[in-house]
Order: C-alpha cells, then sequence, then structure tokens
C-alpha cells in the first residue's frame, strides 16, 4: 500500500488509477493525513460453467455425480405431512 499526496496524485491520476485496476491499492493523503483511497472496483462475480465441471468429473472417471434422485423430488409436500408431528428421538 502506497501513500501519495493529492497534490502530486493530480499529475499521475491516470498511472495511479491503471495501477489500481492491477489491484494496487493506494492512499491519497493530504498535509500528511489519509483521505481517499484508490483500490480496484470489484468484478461481477462468474457464472458457474456446467459443462466445464461436468467434463472434469467425466475426466477422472466420474459419469454420474449424484447415485438417484426420484422423478418427484422437486413436487410440493402433501399438506397432512406438512401437519404431522415429527417423529422425537
Amino acid at each position: 500500500m502506497e501513500s501519495v499526496a493529492l497534490d502530486k496524485a493530480d499529475l499521475d491520476l491516470a498511472d495511479l488509477v491503471a495501477r489500481a485496476e492491477k489491484g494496487e491499492h493506494i492512499v491519497l493523503t493530504r498535509d500528511g493525513e489519509p483521505v481517499a483511497d484508490l483500490v480496484p472496483h470489484p468484478q461481477p462475480a462468474r457464472r458457474i460453467d456446467l459443462a466445464a465441471g461436468a467434463a472434469f468429473l467425466r475426466a477422472r472417471g466420474v459419469d454420474k455425480p449424484f447415485g438417484y434422485i426420484a422423478d418427484d423430488f422437486d413436487d410440493p409436500l402433501p399438506e397432512d405431512f406438512l401437519l404431522r408431528p415429527s417423529p422425537g428421538p
């Protein structure tokens, strides 16, 4: 982390921003006191590549990552199931 005086940062702003884009944290100071930080802007999260994940597993001999999932797995539960008390320990 580097500290740069505001009066000098004015002359080198483009260079300071380029360094921040590369991940550097730069503190801007006035009269020796910190007043602002130049930090990289957070990047949006990447999406999961399911095809790449499947290829990764296949390359390691995993054909079916999950055993058995019933066809009605996502179906809503019956109302009487939700009203029944759960069995004790």
